[in-house]
């Protein structure tokens, strides 16, 4: 049952995914396939940069500490990084990690780049579907 029911959740997000890209209702829409495909791949490598700053950060000392009453340190592996990495930079946020240190300034960075990545892409966008109308 549980199969069925993901199978299910699965090709309902992928059907309104699809109409959502291919729907032509409105007037003025635009979508550019590159520019979107440019800031997944920015924002991917990016990911990746923090994740592997995070990680040669913390060889010395423990940078990431577990949520929890015991604050015990984070295990030292490239892939906890690496999600901590990816929860930062799409401002999730969900708290299981806590940083500690050096890694405070570099996470409010990622954050921040996390937010004004998309802002500046839409911006574009919208620049490029006003460029056309003056045309």
């Amino acid at each position: 049952m549980a199969t069925i029911v993901t199978v299910g959740a699965i090709l309902f997000i992928l059907a309104n995914l699809i109409y959502f890209f291919k729907d032509q209702h409105f007037k003025y829409s635009y979508f550019s396939t590159a520019l979107f495909l440019k800031l997944f791949f920015v924002l991917l490598s990016i990911m990746i940069s923090f994740a592997v700053l995070y990680y040669a950060l913390s060889f010395d000392n423990p940078m990431l500490r577990v949520s929890s009453p015991s604050g015990k340190p984070v295990e030292h592996t490239f892939l906890n990084y690496l999600y901590y990495s990816g929860v930062t930079i799409l401002s999730v946020g969900y708290g299981d990690y806590i940083p500690t240190g050096h890694l405070r300034f570099f996470a409010l960075l990622e954050a921040a780049i996390g937010l004004l990545l998309p802002t500046a892409y839409f911006m574009k966008v919208l620049d490029s579907k006003s460029n056309k109308g003056n045309e």
